[in-house]
């Protein structure tokens, strides 16, 4: 699933692409897609709407409307964004199509279904069940060491179970959580109301760390109108992973193999050192 490095990239793709466009028509082809917005509410509440920007709250795509509305998107799995010309063919598991005023179309492709969107009220954005709950952003003022030790000291599950949980650290997934840990030189399996205190500023430092990496060499690479999707962003970073899928291989600081343990059904990868 795309963590904010990735979900942050896509969002960039497409505010390029597309805002400043107007949304001359949108079909949403799968109900599933948008339970909460009927499939003739999502054309009427969209038809016409400019785009304004395209912006980015956790691991949500948010497209900010002329018209007050907000469209929410979740990519989960497999969600992406193709931008089309008027006589490509759709591909498969096409569930919504955005068309434009510039006779191109965006499309939502999602394999698995379990991608997601809503239309909200911008005024009613902070209430949204999906955006009320996240805890501050990794860059902002508010996610500081001092935030981050206190939403630690409230949890008792390990370390990092703690890190994935979207109320205590927003955007952070099984891999950033991994190598966030692993720069911070922090046990991931230590319970997470046992971590001190002077620790707080270095963890605090790997994750806002590991993130601009990934964010940066994502920003190197083109923006492919045909495949607006996290994992190709992803991949700019992927050899750049200091521990995580490299089970067995040396550990980048003190030639350690590194381990993998299986931790509430996700993969943890870690130096033993």
């Amino acid at each position: 699933m795309p963590e904010l490095p990735e979900v942050e990239l896509v969002a960039r793709a497409l505010h390029k692409l597309s805002s400043g466009r107007s949304i001359v028509k949108a079909q949403l082809l799968r109900a599933g897609l948008a339970p909460e917005n009927s499939q003739r509410q999502f054309s009427k509440l969209l038809r016409h709407a400019g785009i304004e920007s395209v912006g980015r709250r956790g691991k949500h795509i948010l497209f900010m409307l002329s018209n007050g509305q907000t469209l929410i998107t979740h990519l989960r799995m497999t969600g992406r964004f193709l931008y089309l010309p008027p006589d490509a063919p759709l591909p498969k598991h096409t569930h919504a199509i955005f068309h434009l005023d510039n006779e191109q179309r965006l499309a939502f492709t999602d394999q698995r279904h379990f991608g997601l969107m809503k239309i909200v009220a911008a005024s009613k954005l902070h209430e949204a069940k999906e955006l009320r709950a996240l805890a501050p952003e990794p860059f902002s003022e508010e996610f500081s060491p001092a935030y981050l030790f206190n939403a630690l000291q409230r949890s008792r599950r390990t370390l990092k179970e703690t890190l994935l949980d979207q109320t205590k650290v927003t955007g952070l997934g099984n891999i950033y959580a991994a190598e966030a840990l692993f720069i911070a030189r922090v046990n991931p399996f230590i319970v997470a109301s046992a971590f001190t205190k002077r620790r707080a500023p270095r963890l605090h430092r790997a994750i806002q760390e590991v993130l601009e990496e990934s964010i940066a060499h994502g920003s190197t690479m083109n923006v492919d109108p045909a495949d607006i999707d996290g994992s190709y962003y992803g991949g700019a970073y992927e050899g750049h992973w200091r521990v995580y899928d490299r089970e067995d291989e040396p550990c980048p600081a003190c030639r350690t193999r590194i381990r993998r343990q299986t931790q509430s059904g996700r993969s943890t990868y870690f130096c033993p050192r």
